[in-house]
C-alpha cells in the first residue's frame, strides 16, 4: 500500500461535552479500507479533531501507507499543522506535537482543509460516535 486518502473529523456535543471521532481511510481509487468511529468521553471539538487525526495517522501506518493526503474540516487544526497559527491551548499542544511527530514519520503527507460537506462520511461517523450511536462498517482485510 502506498498512497492513502484519510478523512478525519471530531465532534463534541456541548464543547466540551460528549465527543467522538470519525476516520475514513481509502485508496487513491476510492476503495474504503477502514472506517473508525469512537466515543472519546467529554472533550472539546478541537481535542476531538486532533484525536481523529492521530488515529488516522496510526491506522495509515498499520496499513502500510507512505504517501498520505489528509482532508480535515477544521481550519484551526489545518492552519496549526501548517504553522500559520500558533497552538495557544495547553490542551492542544501535546496533541499537536504528537500529530506533527507522526506526520513527519511519513515520506509525504499533505493536509487539506475542506468544507464539512466534502468530509461528510467522517463527519457522520464523528457525530454518531459523540452520540454513542455508532454503526461503522467492519474493517476490511487489505491483504
Amino acid at each position: 500500500m502506498s498512497k492513502l486518502i484519510i478523512c478525519t473529523d471530531g465532534a463534541s456535543k456541548g464543547n466540551p461535552g460528549p465527543a467522538g471521532i470519525g476516520v475514513v481511510i481509502s485508496t487513491d481509487d476510492g476503495s474504503i479500507l477502514r472506517e473508525i468511529a469512537e466515543h472519546i468521553g467529554n472533550q472539546t471539538n478541537n481535542v476531538a479533531e486532533y484525536v481523529a487525526l492521530i488515529k488516522g495517522l496510526n491506522c495509515a501506518r498499520e496499513l502500510g501507507g507512505t504517501e498520505l493526503d489528509i482532508y480535515v474540516d477544521s481550519e484551526l487544526m489545518a492552519k496549526q499543522l501548517s504553522g500559520d497559527y500558533k497552538v495557544r491551548s495547553q490542551n492542544l499542544q501535546q496533541l499537536h506535537g504528537e500529530a506533527l511527530r507522526l506526520i513527519h514519520s511519513f515520506p509525504r503527507v499533505r493536509v487539506f482543509h475542506v468544507r464539512r460537506e466534502h468530509n461528510a462520511r467522517a463527519d457522520k461517523l464523528a457525530s454518531q460516535a459523540a452520540a454513542k450511536a455508532v454503526t461503522p462498517t467492519p474493517k476490511r482485510d487489505t491483504s
